[in-house]
């Protein structure tokens, strides 16, 4: 049941609720040190570090989008139904070039959607499907996926 707006939030000194930033999806993998390097060298995101010596966990970033790499502990890597993460890109067909130079695999080729997308998805090396998409008809001052 959701909550009536103004009802149940808590406040800053300022008296407005606390605004929600932004999100970073989590993914489990089997081996932090080679997802990394698939993120880093095949998808172009920069590597903020990975601590431990084997690392159990880094996080990757490619503009203003960060996924974690977080070591399965039990050694298996559950996957989701369907995608791992949507990320929204400025040039869809540009990057889908560029990952398919970089040997990434592509797990669906790119095309219009009927939710008002154009967009593909990748397979990384744990089975992740990670889909990069474009707002086919985003309106002046609009973000991608926010309502």
């Amino acid at each position: 049941m959701a909550r009536s707006p103004g009802r149940g939030f808590a406040r800053s000194a300022d008296g407005v609720p606390p605004k929600i930033i932004r999100s970073m999806p989590v993914l489990q993998v089997a081996d932090v040190q080679a997802s990394v390097a698939y993120y880093t060298d095949t998808l172009g995101f920069t590597s903020h570090g990975a601590g431990r010596d084997p690392p159990d966990f880094s996080i990757v970033q490619r503009g203003d989008v960060s996924i974690a790499l977080d070591r399965a502990r039990d050694g298996s890597v559950p996957l989701n139904q369907y995608w791992a993460a949507y990320i929204y890109v400025s040039d869809v067909d540009a990057l889908c070039a560029e990952l398919k130079a970089e040997g990434a695999e592509i797990a669906r080729e790119i095309e219009d959607t009927d939710y008002g997308c154009r967009d593909f998805d990748i397979r990384d090396p744990d089975g992740h499907l990670i889909a990069f998409g474009q707002v086919l008809n985003l309106s002046e001052g609009e973000t991608p996926g926010l309502l």
